[in-house]
């Protein structure tokens, strides 16, 4: 398994090919989803090995927004099926590396430790200090691809959103949850200023 060789490929692909109005699903999103990861690897005790493998799934998650944003994750498979055995992984890994980014897909589903960690890891901005400007970026992301029209119709989506998204590892829970309960009740009372 060449990690360095792949991440290195995805890397230069996602700074050169993402396309520019993606504010969210950005190359600094990937960068930011991978520190997120590597912490609760530590956290979670998971072996270097493993980690390389879930270092792997984050660098690759959201590569299938090169193509396009509609079943991104699958496109994101697709790509680590067709080039990762450039770097040694086996079939075995890269069938790993696919579950982990497919537990991304809305509503997660993550099956094992190494799925709940890429999935708390994608959305560990929803329990920090920076929710309201990362969240900014997706609301822009959404704004542009016309799914949504205003500030009113992304609070009510971020309620609905927040509403319903849980934390799976531990580590995430004890981290991140108490803020991501604050940043609910923030969204209700902005929500509740609404006539409709």
């Amino acid at each position: 398994m060449k990690f360095k060789e792949a991440e290195l490929y995805i890397l230069e692909k996602l700074k050169n090919e993402l396309p520019s109005n993606l504010f969210y699903h950005s190359y600094s999103h990937v960068m930011d989803v991978l520190q997120a990861a590597i912490t609760y690897a530590e956290m979670e005790n998971i072996s270097e090995y493993e980690t390389t493998l879930l270092k792997t799934a984050v660098l690759y998650h959201d590569s299938g927004f090169i193509v396009q944003s509609k079943d991104h994750e699958m496109l994101g498979c697709d790509m680590v099926k067709a080039k990762l055995p450039e770097f040694d992984y086996t079939e075995e890994e890269i069938n790993r590396v696919q579950g982990m980014i497919m537990a991304t897909k809305i509503p997660q589903t993550p099956h094992n430790i190494l799925e709940q960690i890429v999935c708390d890891s994608d959305l560990d901005y929803l329990g920090r200090d920076d929710f309201w400007e990362i969240g900014n970026m997706l609301y822009k992301e959404l704004e542009i691809y016309g799914i949504l029209n205003n500030q009113e119709d992304w609070n009510r989506l971020q309620l609905k959103f927040l509403s319903s998204h849980q934390y799976f590892t531990q580590s995430a829970i004890n981290l991140r949850n108490d803020k991501k309960i604050l940043h609910l009740n923030q969204i209700i009372e902005i929500v509740n200023t609404y006539t409709s």
